[in-house]
């Protein structure tokens, strides 16, 4: 593996726009999170009819996902993927808690509960790019630069994998952010902390 690393590709999403390497390319009226995710969805003509019964947070990375990993990359089979968040599952588990307090409702919604663990939505990408390397989600107060600059290098300078899908998938109720990157040996932005940071306040 080469010394230096590269942020490959890179997309954002939030405030009903999608931006990828700085371009804008997609941008929407709603406000509500579930009709945007819905629209940029169709823009991206998938055919993947899991998606709508996907939680919030997983439709949000998947979708981010959707940006940056075409073809080459699924081919490899060996992209990891390391996310993280400030609430874990907290969307979606204050929904299943309105399901089991809901009088008409006797049971609680599996539908629900499936996506009750923040690592669900890297199952669906994992599923969709038919990746099976490693991979992990954590939890912080804020999009902690130093500690993916530090995990992403590790895994593959120690030959974990050929790239990593990794960045900040947060949503709380119709408020949503993403910022998702591959880092491989190919690219223009060299992959250092200092250059996250500022792809990530863009």
């Amino acid at each position: 593996m080469s010394e230096k690393l590269y942020i490959q590709k890179y997309c954002s999403i939030k405030n009903k726009e999608v931006y990828v390497g700085g371009k804008l390319m997609f941008s929407s009226e709603t406000s509500i999170a579930k009709d945007f995710f819905k629209s940029v969805y169709q823009f991206l003509d998938i055919k993947y009819s899991k998606f709508f019964k996907m939680d919030n947070l997983s439709k949000l990375a998947f979708l981010s996902a959707e940006f940056l990993l075409d073809k080459n990359v699924s081919e490899e089979k060996n992209t990891a993927i390391i996310l993280s968040n400030n609430a874990s599952s907290l969307d979606t588990d204050r929904k299943y808690q309105d399901s089991i307090n809901d009088s008409e409702n006797y049971y609680p919604s599996p539908a629900v509960f499936v996506y009750t663990l923040p690592n669900i939505g890297i199952g669906e990408i994992s599923i969709r790019h038919q990746l099976k390397s490693e991979n992990g989600f954590f939890v912080f107060e804020n999009y902690n630069a130093n500690f993916h600059y530090n995990y992403e290098n590790s895994l593959l300078q120690n030959n974990k994998c050929d790239s990593v899908l990794a960045g900040w998938v947060n949503i709380d109720k119709d408020s949503y952010e993403a910022f998702l990157y591959l880092v491989s040996e190919r690219g223009e932005i060299e992959h250092t902390e200092e250059n996250l940071k500022q792809l990530y306040n863009l």
